[in-house]
């Protein structure tokens, strides 16, 4: 397991930062899977804005430059149907996660979901709810080893998707 120097909330001052790191997971991801869902850049404008309406957590490496993040959200992502999840008071959507590509598959993704888990329990949430491409682009067998259960599988807008859910 990759050993980090923090997992904290970000800051407006993160936000080039957390764009740079998304857009070059993008650019990987379309270099090995061909253009897809997953080959759009993001802006500072809409970092920004989920940084003010979201929780953003960030992994920082040792020396201080961000390797991981993702986003919680209360306002559920349009490609979520909600009737395919367990019936909860207040989910939380886990949206806009990323991971340094020299850094993948050395726990930093785990990380970040079990210091998500913690924030949703303070927020409160009941429940964290996510949708991955099903494609191999997508994540899928990374949220199941995170344990989250896969609860359906649909086409959104021609996009093939698996949802999963954690009940908190």
């Amino acid at each position: 397991m990759a050993e980090l120097g923090s997992i904290t909330l970000a800051t407006p001052d993160d936000a080039d930062d957390i764009v740079a790191l998304r857009n070059k997971v993008s650019e990987r991801l379309t270099r090995d899977y061909g253009k897809g869902h997953w080959s759009a850049y993001v802006t500072g404008t809409g970092v920004r804005r989920g940084i003010n309406t979201s929780r953003v957590l960030v992994a920082r490496g040792r020396d201080g430059t961000i390797v991981g993040t993702l986003r919680l959200a209360a306002k559920k992502p349009w490609a979520i149907d909600p009737k395919y999840f367990a019936a909860v008071r207040r989910p939380i959507y886990l949206v806009d996660m990323a991971v340094e590509p020299g850094v993948q598959r050395q726990g930093i993704g785990r990380q970040l979901c079990d210091e998500a888990l913690v924030v949703v329990r303070a927020w409160p949430g009941d429940a964290i709810r996510l949708d991955a491409y099903d494609h191999a682009a997508g994540a899928g067998d990374f949220y199941r080893k995170c344990g989250f259960r896969e609860v359906g599988r649909v086409t959104y807008r021609k996009v093939p998707l698996i949802y999963f859910e954690k009940k908190i």
